[in-house]
């Protein structure tokens, strides 16, 4: 005969509420991932529902939360758990915007050039698609586009017509959605176009594509505080912006006017990461800090904007960009792969974590 469970659904909460949401700054249960909770006798089993992509975390939380029952429930016997991925939207202003069926937009973003911004918004794109989420990403750099080369797609993407329009198919590449203008135009070809047209062409990658079924579209946006940046910001309800910038105090200046620009069209700042934060030597593995150290989260600090991690440079960043293979694809157990990964976790926990505090429009459940 079965033994008769000691708790209830209660006790059973109360038990898993001491186990951290990874990446979010609140408990399993607090973050509504714990559903439909069954006690037989002394055995135990509930539904986890992943509030970010999985693939990186789901072992070890699934381990915590087994421990927290056995700890803290006398008598408990076996426990089950069941797991979907519920990835919370934007809300509703993102279920009627210009991309039905995206359920967050993320504007990767910097003050200045040559900071490394595209090379980390292929990376972060490319890590969420590997921890399991489905992924795009938008050249919004229009003059000046890199996620050809840095992804190594050089084909025109699909096109058809429905009522006289012209329809285009992203082209996908490691996992993630893509759209550049570099993909309609030759590479030798300069685009001399003033900003209205630019402005024009970022918006038909927004209308006229068929992204498919997106957690997060992200756009690798051109340096500075200029029309693009304002005509994204007008045109879509955006989850948020991250910054990028390298150590250095000018570029850290220039992150400034970026993150004040941000709020100043009411954009959600989800954070900073620092490029470029120290170099590792591919020969001897030594750290030197070349560009300083420490500048972007104490300018996180000072700001009161979340830092989202910092990334170092190796010869295998500036290889892999050349040749078209992003360094998580190129080399996923590289020290570089683990900082991109984890910071593109911490994004996407901070996107997840703002949505659950808000009202929120109707999510993808994908069971494992």
């Amino acid at each position: 005969m079965a033994a008769s469970a000691n708790f209830n659904d209660s006790d059973v909460r109360n038990a898993l509420r001491i186990v951290q949401a990874p990446y979010m700054n609140m408990d399993v249960i607090t973050a509504e991932m714990i559903r439909d909770i069954e006690i037989r006798g002394a055995n135990v089993r509930f539904t986890l529902e992943m509030k970010i992509p999985p693939r990186f975390v789901l072992g070890d939380l699934e381990a915590q939360l087994q421990k927290a029952l056995h700890d803290h429930l006398p008598g408990m016997g076996e426990s089950t758990i069941d797991t979907a991925v519920l990835i919370p939207s934007a809300g509703e202003a993102m279920e009627k915007s210009v991309v039905p069926g995206v359920r967050n937009t993320i504007a990767i973003a910097s003050g200045k050039g040559g900071v490394g911004k595209s090379t980390v918004a292929v990376n972060l794109a490319v890590a969420l698609a590997k921890a399991g989420a489905r992924v795009g990403l938008i050249d919004a750099d229009i003059y000046g586009p890199s996620i050809p080369m840095m992804m190594n797609v050089h084909e025109q993407p699909s096109a058809y017509s429905e009522g006289g329009k012209t329809r285009m198919l992203p082209t996908e590449r490691y996992g993630v959605q893509l759209m550049s203008i570099g993909f309609l135009v030759r590479p030798e070809d300069a685009l001399i176009w003033r900003g209205p047209m630019a402005s024009g062409a970022l918006k038909q990658f927004l209308t006229d594509v068929d992204w498919n079924d997106l957690d997060y579209l992200l756009f690798d946006m051109p340096p500075g505080t200029g029309d693009i940046q304002l005509t994204l910001s007008q045109t879509l309800p955006l989850s948020g912006a991250v910054i990028v910038s390298t150590p250095q105090d000018i570029a850290l200046a220039d992150a400034r006017k970026g993150v004040r620009m941000f709020e100043k069209v009411s954009v959600p700042i989800l954070g900073l990461i620092e490029n470029m934060s120290y170099y590792i030597c591919s020969h001897c593995g030594e750290r030197d800090e070349i560009f300083d150290y420490g500048g972007g989260k104490r300018t996180a600090e000072e700001m009161d904007i979340p830092f989202l991690g910092e990334v170092p440079i190796t010869t295998g960043v500036r290889v892999g960009g050349d040749k078209g293979v992003p360094i998580v694809e190129m080399d996923p157990e590289s020290p570089v792969s683990a900082s991109f990964r984890d910071t593109a976790m911490h994004l996407a926990g901070r996107i997840s974590e703002r949505n659950l505090t808000q009202a929120s429009g109707p999510s993808i459940d994908i069971s494992l």
